[in-house]
């Protein structure tokens, strides 16, 4: 599983205010002026968050102009969101790079993502990850977990797995969801570090209790096969369950497998149709076959042969050995469709192919098939064959 890039705007580093306890000394002009200037800020910052955008940006613009790194950044965020002016991507990279070079952290972040996503700049990997690293170095979470990613994925860097870990670790104990999904992945597969699955659970862990999908998914997988904890059917089901509401396709089929099979909750049919048609209409072609399967056998669905054949044909059709044959075997009967021994032949060919044992039904459905057809069927199965692959 390859580690995840998510990007994001960040908002942060706000000034703080200046004051003078009482008894002091007077403020000198220059203290004045920046008591001033803060203030100033930070009513920008109150106009901005009340969406008072036309005075935010007036008042940004001001303070930008004189060199305030924070007033760049807001600057830069307000035209990269399109807030109190026009959308203008090459706008917030000016206005990011004036306060990322005085080193803003955030700015030096949203900087990255710019290159990152060729916005308002060209593409440029090498880029993303500079600014990545200026920000990360500084402690920004988000920063350090992207240039886990770059590593990861050698983008802009060689890649390297053990300072993907490094950077995920960061941004991991401060908390970072993802990085501590990213980590555990990095665990579980022991790339940077020594394959660990009780490492990899805790990882998994924080970042399914912080609600990560892909955490709760492989937290859910790692308890159903015992991997790094005790088997417990019933906690895969319960974080299963978390992801597959979360529309994680995966989870959503396994869950349903949980359901036709009987682990870690009762037996229960329809459920496991229920769960099946989720990552059936997401696509998972596993599912889709599975769901063909209930239909044709009248499991949780009421017996029909066409709902069989329509899902046997989506599983078929993105290369499903199984599903190839059970659509081959429908065309072979006329269930569902009219009965076809050339399309017969075609989807059990692939499925042979593909790896299930066919020979005897070949044998059977041959026997029945004059040469010309047998000839045709094969020519289908080879054209199918080169248009996907």
């Amino acid at each position: 599983m390859k580690p995840i890039t998510i990007l994001m705007i960040f908002i942060g580093c706000l000034a703080g205010s200046g004051w003078a306890s009482a008894g002091s000394p007077s403020p000198t002009p220059q203290a004045k002026t920046a008591n001033s200037s803060a203030s100033l800020f930070q009513s920008a910052v109150s106009a901005y968050e009340r969406k008072n955008y036309p005075v935010a940006l007036k008042i940004f613009t001001k303070l930008a102009e004189q060199g305030d790194a924070s007033a760049q950044f807001y600057l830069g965020v307000m035209y990269d969101n399109g807030e109190g002016v026009p959308k203008d991507a090459s706008q917030a990279v000016t206005w990011y790079r004036k306060a990322a070079e005085q080193g803003h952290a955030s700015a030096q972040f949203n900087l990255g993502v710019m290159y990152d996503n060729g916005e308002g700049v060209p593409k440029n990997a090498s880029q993303a990850a500079a600014w990545y690293r200026k920000a990360a170095e500084q402690g920004v979470a988000k920063a350090q977990f992207n240039l886990g990613v770059m590593y990861a994925n050698g983008e802009g860097v060689p890649k390297d797995a053990s300072q993907a870990v490094t950077w995920y670790r960061k941004a991991a104990e401060q908390g970072d969801a993802q990085a501590q999904f990213n980590l555990g992945v990095m665990y579980r597969h022991g790339e940077g570090v020594p394959k660990n699955a009780s490492q990899a659970v805790t990882w998994y862990r924080k970042a399914a209790e912080q609600g990560d999908a892909g955490a709760q998914f492989a937290l859910g997988g790692m308890y159903r096969h015992g991997k790094g904890v005790p088997k417990n059917a019933s906690q895969a089901v319960t974080w299963y369950r978390k992801a597959a509401e979360q529309g994680v396709a995966s989870a959503q089929h396994n869950l349903g497998l949980m359901y036709a099979n009987g682990e870690g909750v009762p037996k229960d049919a329809s459920q496991a149709v229920t769960w099946y048609r989720k990552a059936a209409e997401q696509g998972v072609a596993v599912a889709q076959f599975n769901l063909g399967v209930m239909y044709e056998n009248g499991e949780g669905v009421p017996k029909d042969a066409s709902q069989a054949v329509t899902w046997y044909r989506k599983a078929a059709e993105q290369g499903h050995a199984k599903a190839q044959f059970n659509l081959g075997v429908m065309y072979y009967n006329g269930e569902g469709v009219p009965k076809d021994y050339v399309q017969a032949a075609k989807w059990i060919y692939l499925g042979k192919a593909n790896g299930v044992e066919a020979d005897k039904a070949i044998r059977q459905i041959e026997s029945m098939m004059s040469h010309q057809q047998i000839e045709q069927a094969q020519a289908l199965a080879t054209q199918w064959w080169q248009n996907h692959h």
